[in-house]
This record gives structure tokens, sequence and C-alpha cells, in this order.
């Protein structure tokens, strides 16, 4: 018979054992589902066509090769070696690039909350697919009779019941499978789904092929220009839609990358999901632009005059041609039905990086860490979304918080673990480790080189656009709170967050699976008493001798700024 000590113990160290996906395989599928969602089907196809057609295929894989599988290591090496989620794993790492962590959580509850608004339309649009609802009128069904947007965009609550009823239904099968855990959950969603995603798109990819002008569109997405190749904006374009669609800065490849067992291949890992979320963007080009052909051949107008993306793209061009097309019914049902699977695959992975940021902080099981999460985020969600103005904050928020916040924390991350922490060698011996494919010096250049250059150059032509020109037509308060504000907000709040003592029951007070990566310039006063090297890798971690992922141990002082 235990003692109560021992109980206690024992009770200590199960509420702080690690969920972990059950193999590689799983994870890659998970790390996939992450990557392939609603950009790689409704951005990916226009920004090639937009960009040089073929000879975009050039910057695209330089792009993935030069930037996304680098900066994709990076992630898997920061949430590997640290294990933890992204706000603890950068507080081991070292204790003040902890802020890193809650601005990357922050920016996925402000995506989180809009996401599930585009799950709702798309699960509706599949319905509709059966009965071509949006008749003559896509255009007007969709703004009108479905979202009834109102002519302004002040905030109201004025509920639009269809979307608020799917919007509730995303949100409870979200909640559902996110308190399952990370092997019976997560893990097995994307183990079912992803390949059902893929077959879906895969069979309405070869119907769109057989529409009368398929050919047109696909010469009108393939044909090169080789002369595109010469401006900057496009190797932009090309960068920008990498490092976008494999979700890296987002604090998801951190998170997902801690689940893994101790001895995983990382690198070959992001090798496969680089390359394969890249194959699907691909065969998501030529399903899109052989519909569009068919559409424009059926118009009697050029590829160009019905070519869009986004929002346009999906619930209003490609209503028009299931209405037109002979199996239009079979390929809306498959569309709306791929682009639900490869939204909700996505929105996992992003309210994941949330659920595991407050676990480790709050110290909390899966269940209570689900719920503390997802009810607040889905008030918020159904308070402001399935609204009449609901369109309008998407937008904005999608602007300025998925992509300036997204691109300028990944920026300060870089900066700070480059010239900052100098944290990349150890990084690199940490992937190599584990890895059959070894990095070298030149991962580390085109990470703290290539890498700064690319995100810093697009991020100040973003804004010098915005800044100067505005957005979307929205008036400027609209814009200054909604876009600058929440962008700006973000930073803040995330300091704060650092400011909120760690519960005592909280994975923080577990000794680190590595030891930190300290900085001269950052840290000279635990260098001055330590007296040990910034790089230096200390003893091994207790995972890597065997010992149980559950040990509790304190952090020593020197290491670890002590609980809060």
């Amino acid at each position: 018979m235990s003692s109560p000590n021992a109980s206690a113990t024992t009770e200590v160290r199960s509420s702080h054992e690690r969920e972990a996906f059950s193999s590689r395989t799983v994870f890659i599928l998970a790390a996939m589902g992450s990557a392939i969602g609603l950009g790689n089907i409704w951005r990916f196809p226009y920004i090639a066509y937009d960009n040089g057609g073929g000879a975009f295929m050039i910057p695209y894989l330089v792009a993935l090769l030069s930037a996304g599988l680098p900066l994709l290591m990076l992630d898997y090496a920061v949430g590997h070696r640290f294990r933890a989620s992204a706000p603890l794993a950068f507080r081991r790492l070292h204790p003040k690039a902890e802020v890193l962590g809650w601005w990357q959580l922050a920016i996925c509850c402000v995506i989180a909350v809009y996401y599930a608004a585009i799950l709702a339309w798309a699960g509706s649009y599949t319905i509709f697919s059966f009965t071509k609802a949006w008749g003559d009128d896509p255009e007007g069904f969709l703004m009108g009779q479905y979202l009834q947007v109102a002519e302004t965009v002040a905030p109201s609550f004025d509920f639009v019941p269809q979307v608020l009823i799917g919007m509730i239904l995303v949100w409870g099968v979200l909640i559902v499978v996110m308190s399952l855990g990370v092997q019976k959950g997560i893990g097995r969603f994307n183990v079912i789904f992803l390949p059902l995603l893929i077959v879906m798109f895969v069979v309405m990819v070869v119907i769109s092929l057989t529409l009368d002008g398929a050919g047109t569109g696909l010469d009108a997405l393939f044909t090169p220009d080789w002369s595109a190749l010469s401006n900057p904006s496009v190797w932009m374009a090309a960068y920008g839609q990498i490092f976008f669609s494999l979700s890296v800065g987002f604090g998801i490849m951190v998170t997902y990358a801690s689940y893994l067992k101790p001895k995983t291949d990382l690198t070959s890992s992001a090798l496969v999901v680089g390359f394969a979320n890249s194959s699907f963007e691909i065969l998501a080009g030529i399903g899109v632009f052989a519909a569009l052909g068919f559409m424009a051949s059926a118009s009697g107008v050029a590829v160009g005059d019905v070519a869009t993306n986004g929002i346009g793209l999906a619930f209003i061009a490609f209503p028009t041609i299931i209405s037109e097309a002979p199996a239009g019914t079979l390929i809306g049902v498959l569309f709306f039905g791929a682009l639900t699977f490869a939204g909700f695959t996505s929105l996992i992975s992003i309210v994941e990086v949330i659920i595991a940021g407050f676990q480790d902080k709050l110290g909390l099981t899966r269940v209570p860490a689900v719920l503390v999460v997802t009810v607040p985020l889905a008030i918020v969600s159904l308070a402001l979304l399935p609204t009449t103005t609901g369109l309008s904050l998407l937008d904005v928020a999608d602007a300025f918080v998925n992509n300036y916040g997204i691109m300028l924390v990944a920026l300060v991350a870089v900066v700070l673990l480059t010239s900052g922490l100098t944290a990349l060698p150890v990084l690199r011996d940490h992937l190599n480790s584990v890895s059959t494919f070894k990095l070298g010096r030149t991962w580390m250049l085109l990470v703290g080189g290539l890498g700064v250059v690319v995100l810093g150059y697009s991020l100040i032509g973003q804004l010098s656009v915005t800044l100067s020109e505005g957005y979307g037509g929205y008036p400027s308060w609209y814009v200054g709170v909604f876009g600058w504000g929440m962008a700006l907000a973000l930073p803040v709040l995330s300091w704060l967050m650092t400011r909120i003592p760690w519960s005592e029951r909280s994975r923080a007070s577990q000794q680190s699976p590595a030891p930190a990566i300290l900085d001269s310039v950052l840290d000279r006063r635990l260098l001055g008493t330590s007296g040990h090297s910034p790089l230096q890798d200390g003893p091994r971690s207790p995972w890597a001798q065997g010992s149980e992922p559950g040990a509790h141990t304190e952090i020593p002082a020197e290491n670890e700024e002590n609980v809060r």
C-alpha cells in the first residue's frame, strides 16, 4: 500500500505527463493538415497566374528551398528540443524570449475567431451544392440572402441565423475533437480526414479536366511569362505564399514538434511536409484553373476576366461553375467538402497552439484546458462574426493580424535567435542529432541571412502600400481600430502575459529537457554568475537518458527564472 506522499507524487507527475503523437507518420499527417488549408485552394492558383504563370514555379521552388523549409526546420528544432508549447518553449530557450510564444498564441486567438466563420460558410455551401441554392446570381446570394451584408461597417449585433447555426456546429465539433487529445483527437482526425480531403480534391480535379475549355484555363495558368522573373514583387509573392502556406511563425509547428518522441527524424519530416504541401498547391491550381477555363469558355470571355482568389473564387466563381457544369453538383460537393476539411484541419492546429500554451501556463489537464480556451473564443466568435457586419471584420482582421502580425513576429524571432541569442548552432546540432538529412552552415545563413531579408522586405513593402493607400476602401477609423489597433495590441498583451505568474502545477516547474541558450548581450547577469559559454549544451536531457517525460524536478536558478 502506497503512502499518502507517494500518491501525491504520482498525482503531480501524471498532471505533468505530456501527450504525444503515436508515430512520426501521424505527426506528418497532422503537420500536413495544418499546412494544407484554405490558402492552398483559393490563394495559390491566382498568385501563380498573376505572377508569371509557369515562370512563377521558379521563384516558388527557390522560396521553398531557401526560406520555407529552413524556417520550418527552425520551428521543429525549438519545439522538439524544449518539448513545450510555444510560450514555454521560448521561455526555456531563454527567459526573455517567452513573449514571442505568447505573441504567436495571441495571433492564433484572432485567427481562430474568424476562421470558424469561413468553415461555416464552406459547410453551408457543401449543402447548397445539392440544390444550387444560389440560383442565377451567386454574388447576390452570398452578399444578400446568405451573409446579409450591411451597407455600413460599424460593428453590430444583427445576427444572421443560418451563419450562426453553422458556426455553433463548427465550435461544437472542434471542442469534441480537441477534448479527445493529441493522438485520439488531433492525430486520428488528420489520419482519417486528410487522406479523404486529398481523394476528394483529386476526383474534383479529374472531373474539372474533362470540362470544355479546361485546356484554355491550364494554358492561362502555366504559360510562362519569363519577363516576370525580373520583377522583385513576383519573388516576394513566391516567398509570401510559401511562408504562409507552411504555417511557420504561428507557433503551430513548435507545438506539434513538441509532441514528437525524442528520437524522431526532424529534417526529413520537414522535407516531406514541405513538398507535400507544394504538391497539393499545384494540384489545386490545376483543378481551379481547369474549372475557370470552362467558366470563361461558357461565358465567351478570357480566363483573366473570371480569375480571382479568396472569397470571390470560392463563393462566387465556383458556384457559377457548378451551375453550368455537366457534373456541377458533384463538383460542388467535392470542392466545398474539401474546403471544409482543409479549413478544419488548419483550425485544429491553430487552436491547439492556444490550448497547449494555457495548459502549460496553468497546469491544467486536457479537458479543462480545452474548455478554458474554446469557450471564450467561441463566445467572441459567435458574438462578432455571424452578424451583418462580420464580413468586414473578418477581412480587416485577416489582413492585419494574419499578414502583418505573423510576418512581424517571425521577423523578430529570427533576428533574436540569430543575432541576439546566437541560438542557430545549438538548434542545428539538435536537428542533426536526430535526423538523417544533416544541416550545415548553409542552413544558418538561409535562416539568419536570407530569412531576415525576405521577411523584412516583404513587411516593409506591404506596410508602405497600406499606409499610402489605406485598405479595402474601409474608413480610416475602422482600419485603425480593428486593423492597426488589433495588430499593435497583440505584442502588448503578450508582454503582459509574461508578467502573470506561472502556476505551481505548470510544466514550467519541471526541469527543461535542454538547457537554456544564453547570450552575453541579453543576459550578462546569468553568464556572470554561472561562467559558462552561451552555446554550452549542458547536461544531457533526462529524456535522452531514458527517464520518463513526467519526471518532476526544479529548474536550477541559474538557468531559468523562478516561477513567479
